[in-house]
């Protein structure tokens, strides 16, 4: 795997501290932002902790720089307004994180369900997220949690029932 690639904002000590300036803080916002999406991407991860202050997310030991856990969850509550990140906890302190919305992961399954004949079928959750006809998707290798959450919202459009058999799931598609 390729070595992941900061923007230049990361060696910029400022840009760890929450601006006061509400367009400066706005335009860091989005870098930050970005930056979450991006890093888990490449990371192929969907969770974060806020407490977790070892991750290169969160510090720059190069500038000796760390974001404060309350600055990260500023950062996460703006992912979760663009629909990209859910607390998965009460006191939101572990998040899972979407680099596509859940509708957006919803429609990606669907689209590649009906382009390959496979409405009126039962798959399961893996084979969607690593079954080897969708390693070339943009799904492939998802969080079946985060899966199930967008087969949800499936099922809320009346475009798949969702089916649980001994703690696994899988899902039919109309």
């Amino acid at each position: 795997m390729a070595e992941f690639q900061w923007p230049w904002e990361y060696t910029f000590p400022p840009f760890f501290t929450l601006q006061p300036h509400e367009e400066t803080r706005q335009k860091q916002f989005k870098v930050w932002t970005d930056l979450f999406l991006k890093y888990l991407k490449h990371n192929n991860k969907f969770t974060l902790g806020i407490n977790d202050q070892t991750s290169p997310l969160f510090c720059n030991e190069s500038i000796n720089r760390r974001l404060s856990p309350e600055f990260i969850q500023l950062i996460l509550e703006q992912l979760q307004q663009t629909g990209h990140a859910a607390p998965l906890d009460k006191k939101r302190q572990e998040w899972q994180v979407y680099w596509h919305t859940l509708e957006e992961y919803g429609n990606m399954v669907y689209d590649w369900i009906q382009e390959t004949g496979q409405t009126n079928s039962i798959c399961t959750l893996y084979e969607i997220a690593s079954g080897e006809n969708t390693t070339q998707l943009e799904f492939h290798d998802v969080d079946e949690a985060v899966l199930l959450n967008a087969l949800r919202l499936l099922e809320e459009k009346g475009k798949c029932e969702l089916i649980e058999m001994d703690g696994s799931y899988g899902a039919k598609f109309f």
